[in-house]
């Protein structure tokens, strides 16, 4: 079974549920001009918030940021701030950028066809702007026999997990399905999706 992640996360009360759930990953956008965005101050709330709810032996969920524009300086300034555990690159970074980032002890994640390497996994993101489109899925396939692992994102929902489960992804990436509104996301949502997960 994938790994799942749930990103875009804006609010303490909504990560509480989903990491009362099992959700392996939050993730946290600082792209300006994202209805998602959060600050890094709000970040660190949120993820101080699940941090103090934890206290029933419940993991953790690991904490990513989302960046589009920011130097590799400026995102491991925020990822020490937050904390965070993963860098999600969704601009051309180049190799320089993901060495630094390793180096300061974090986990890489780059965009597929991104100029970036030496990263820990791929993403497969099917979203252009802010319109959530399906990514090729039959690119799975081709980059876990390179050796990658892969994250595989864009317009997955309750209604297509199974088959997103079935491309042998290593991590599952949720957005806009899980919401009611741009950057409001719905446990219940997340609950019909979680059951179809399981089923998968």
């Amino acid at each position: 079974m994938p790994e799942l992640k749930v990103c875009g996360v804006t609010d303490a009360a909504f990560a509480c549920a989903a990491a009362q759930r099992g959700v392996d990953y939050l993730g946290f956008i600082f792209a300006e001009g994202s209805p998602r965005r959060v600050t890094p101050a709000k970040a660190k709330e949120i993820r101080g918030t699940v941090e103090r709810r934890s206290t029933d032996g419940t993991d953790l969920p690991r904490f990513v940021g989302v960046f589009v524009a920011q130097t590799a300086g400026e995102i491991a300034e925020i990822a020490r701030d937050v904390p965070l555990d993963v860098i999600q690159l969704h601009g051309d970074y180049g190799a320089d950028a993901v060495s630094e980032l390793k180096e300061a002890g974090y986990e890489v994640w780059c965009l597929y066809n991104s100029v970036g390497g030496g990263e820990d996994a791929v993403l497969l993101d099917g979203r252009r702007g802010t319109e959530s489109r399906r990514a090729d899925w039959s690119l799975v396939a081709e980059l876990k026999r390179a050796g990658q692992r892969v994250v595989l994102a864009g317009a997955i929902a309750a209604e297509n997990i199974a088959a997103a489960v079935a491309t042998g992804a290593d991590v599952i990436d949720v957005n806009s399905s899980l919401e009611t509104a741009p950057g409001v996301k719905s446990v219940e949502r997340l609950d019909a999706l979680l059951g179809e997960l399981r089923r998968a």
